[in-house]
């Protein structure tokens, strides 16, 4: 299959929305993107790529990657400003007492005040009466689960849906139907706010366009087992009939980042059941998840792409990832199903960890550029496959490092990195060591001029920033995703920077 990416060298910034600059605690689709639009389009860049934009939970450490859907958005990215301008709030509103760091995002205080907000915008919002909310109601798929779920979970104290009383946890019709019945109210606020998140997301889809900007999505392969996904759809996943419990659970085996491999726990999909209804089940609900996505973005990163191929799976039981075992994955034929409802699909195989031969063969059959990720490329091995003179396509996707790694300038002065290892990695930049180009400029220098026709760039490595900005660390329980950026350093001279390196490798 033919990859979206063409002979036509490109280049991108990776920053989360929760990331940019902004009044409220955490970057939103309003004016800090809108203004962050500018500023990519002002140092020529063509693509940005984000973090997943669902709702996050506190319970998780605000991961995007853990969430309560696979679809919704997250009410702390929707901006307060518009709903004043849309009349559900007065400016007064936006007044609070709390003082925001510009520098870190506080979860627990974010989300006390934008809750506050959005129950007040609601309160003056009248459903039966906006006919965009309606359309939007009638045209999304999984809003009445969502709804339910989130609903029941307010109800029932934030428990589990599978502590929840049995008729409930099942989806018995009845019982669904008395709780529409009962809390329709409550239903409509949930399904409130994912209208104000997509219609303020549509705005921002249009500005990127204007500018000739491309957002890169991300879809993480697995689910929170405590999601809306699960619940609504129990008959996909690895789920025990009697208990609901996973019966298996997501993870990787021992990796650069683990010595005794990364437990997720996510339930795992029923790619290998022979019964039809769930083979058909498993398309329909990842059709629709891809349908969801690719109206937000243009391009999507699907996180542990591997999985596709071969997966880890781990007994629910076990306390580490190191009792797994690979699965066969569903392969190429599952995309062929996809493609024969959306058509082919512009997607970016995270393709990173263990990879075999098979998985680097399904890769190139769907035609999705993988990752080359250059902080991984200094071992020594001078057959590395993430060197730049050792990417034997330019059809790839070159990142000085990604949302996991380390910032450049932190990893670089790490114990991660011996001196010799350092000389090395300035030896390939055409450094020495006593050369005072700072060594995030010498990766980004390494990534814009390879032959890969998309190189991305954190903004944290644009910016020369240090460990303490790293966005998150793997097996770290607490901490992560805070890491905001503030406006003063979105200056016209980074900007100029880029746009000048850019030019000068035609990008």
């Amino acid at each position: 299959m033919q990859s979206f990416l063409t002979t036509d060298r490109a280049s991108g910034v990776l920053a989360h929305i929760s990331s940019l600059p902004g009044p409220y605690g955490i970057g939103d689709i309003g004016s800090a993107s809108f203004g962050f639009i500018d500023f990519l389009h002002q140092a020529g860049q063509k693509y940005w790529q984000i973090l997943p934009t669902v709702p996050t939970s506190l319970f998780f450490d605000s991961s995007p990657y853990m969430s309560s859907s696979a679809f919704a958005g997250s009410p702390l990215l929707i901006c307060p400003d518009s709903l004043v301008d849309s009349g559900l709030l007065k400016k007064s509103d936006l007044d609070t007492k709390v003082t925001f760091s510009p520098y870190l995002t506080d979860y627990h205080q974010a989300d006390r005040f934008k809750r506050q907000l959005l129950e007040y915008s609601f309160k003056k919002f009248s459903p039966a009466q906006d006919g965009h909310y309606q359309q939007f109601v009638n045209r999304t798929p999984w809003l009445r689960d969502y709804g339910l779920f989130m609903c029941l979970k307010e109800v029932h104290h934030s428990k589990p849906w599978t502590d929840w009383p049995d008729d409930l946890a099942r989806r018995n019709p009845s019982a669904l139907a008395r709780v529409e019945k009962r809390y329709r109210t409550r239903i409509d606020y949930y399904q409130f706010e994912q209208y104000l998140f997509f219609s303020q997301s549509s705005a921002l889809i249009k500005s990127a366009a204007d500018r000739q900007v491309h957002i890169i999505g991300d879809i993480p392969i697995y689910v929170a087992l405590d999601s809306s996904d699960v619940w609504a759809h129990q008959d996909i996943f690895e789920i025990d009939e009697k208990t609901l419990a996973p019966l298996r659970v997501s993870g990787v085996p021992p990796d650069y980042f683990s010595e005794t491999g990364q437990l997720w726990g996510n339930p795992l999909y029923r790619w290998n059941s022979r019964d039809s209804v769930v083979e058909d089940g498993l398309v329909d609900w990842w059709t629709q998840r891809f349908k969801a996505i690719f109206g937000m973005v243009d391009v999507a990163r699907v996180d542990h792409f591997r999985g596709f191929q071969t997966y880890w799976a781990v007994p629910a039981e076990e306390e580490t990832a190191l009792n797994g075992n690979w699965v066969k994955g569903p392969g190429a034929s599952f995309f062929e199903k996809i493609y024969r409802h959306l058509g082919e699909l512009k997607i970016i195989a995270e393709d990173l960890g263990e990879i075999s031969e098979e998985v680097i063969k399904l890769r190139d059959r769907l035609g999705f550029p993988g990752m080359k990720v250059l902080q991984f490329a200094f071992d020594g091995n001078t057959a590395n496959p993430f060197l730049p003179h050792n990417y034997t396509t330019p059809n790839c996707v070159v990142y000085t490092g990604t949302h996991d790694n380390d910032t450049t300038l932190g990893w670089f002065l790490s114990s991660h990195v011996n001196d010799h290892q350092r000389k090395e990695i300035k030896r390939f930049a055409n450094r020495t060591m006593h050369d005072k180009s700072p060594i995030h400029h010498d990766l980004i220098y390494l990534a814009l001029s390879s032959t890969a026709s998309l190189a991305v760039i954190p903004l944290q490595d644009l910016l020369g920033f240090g460990s303490d900005c790293r966005m998150n660390t793997p097996g770290v329980a607490n901490g992560n995703w805070q890491w905001r950026c503030h406006e003063k350093h979105l200056t016209d001279e980074a900007a100029d920077y880029l746009r000048r390196l850019c030019q000068r490798f035609g990008r």
